[in-house]
């Protein structure tokens, strides 16, 4: 069940969790795909310094990717002191695919801390609050009293309405609208532009399909897909 947090970050102040350099660590970015860069992006319309990229695909056969230098790779990452470091999670959230889930515990549980990214092009509420490592891309609003859980990404244009309870590691993709007092466990994915009415519960590792909309609670590990949606249970039978 998804808990609302302490730690408010006010309208006047999300600044305050988006400096990386504030105790003069290295910022890090993992990987080096298509969210990687729109999160190099958000950094830099804050001018702000990233040290470097640590990808595996680019550790042997590349000295810089767009400007960052190549640092190596995640077991390099592994062997250094995670308190001169902070991170940054490059790996999108596709369904079905923990990879970013799975760095953020790898490295969480070997000592590292996640750096939350906001685009300045944001709106965001009063009482909002906002996980480690979560990241708020451009264009997006969230409304007073939501909570926004570590790792969580919540993309281009997307809205999140208030009171909301969103999870850890959950994907919300560009152009979702989310309404009201909505709960979205954990690892759920929220495909492009669905839409989530009020007051339903999402369950942990649900799937729902780009264009959706959810106009009923889900059971965890859910699939619903199209304008009509037919609700499955993954693993299990259609309803």
């Amino acid at each position: 069940m998804v808990k609302k947090r302490t730690g408010v970050i006010g309208r006047g102040t999300p600044l305050s969790v988006f400096e990386p350099h504030a105790n003069s660590r290295k910022c890090v970015l993992l990987g080096a795909g298509g969210h990687a860069k729109v999160v190099v992006d958000a950094l830099k319309s804050r001018d702000l310094k990233i040290d470097g990229v640590v990808a595996p695909e680019l550790a042997n056969d590349h000295s810089f990717w767009r400007g960052l230098k190549v640092l190596g790779d995640d077991d390099w990452l592994i062997g250094q002191e995670p308190k001169e470091f902070i991170l940054l999670n490059g790996v999108g959230g596709l369904p079905g695919n923990c990879l970013r889930q799975s760095l953020f515990d790898r490295f969480k549980s070997a000592g590292f801390e996640f750096q939350t990214v906001i685009h300045p092009n944001t709106t965001i509420g009063s009482e909002v609050t906002l996980g480690e490592g979560s990241q708020i891309m451009a264009g997006v609003v969230l409304q007073v009293g939501s909570h926004i859980g570590d790792n969580t990404i919540i993309n281009t244009g997307a809205t999140v309405d208030h009171d909301c309870q969103i999870g850890k590691s959950v994907h919300i993709a560009p152009g979702v609208n989310v309404s009201g007092e909505v709960v979205i466990e954990d690892e759920v994915h929220l495909g492009t532009g669905a839409s989530v009415i009020q007051g339903v519960t999402i369950g942990v590792r649900s799937i729902v399909g780009a264009g959706t909309v959810v106009v009923q609670s889900l059971p965890m590990a859910s699939k619903v897909v199209g304008p009509k949606p037919r609700l499955t249970v993954i693993g299990g039978r259609s309803q």
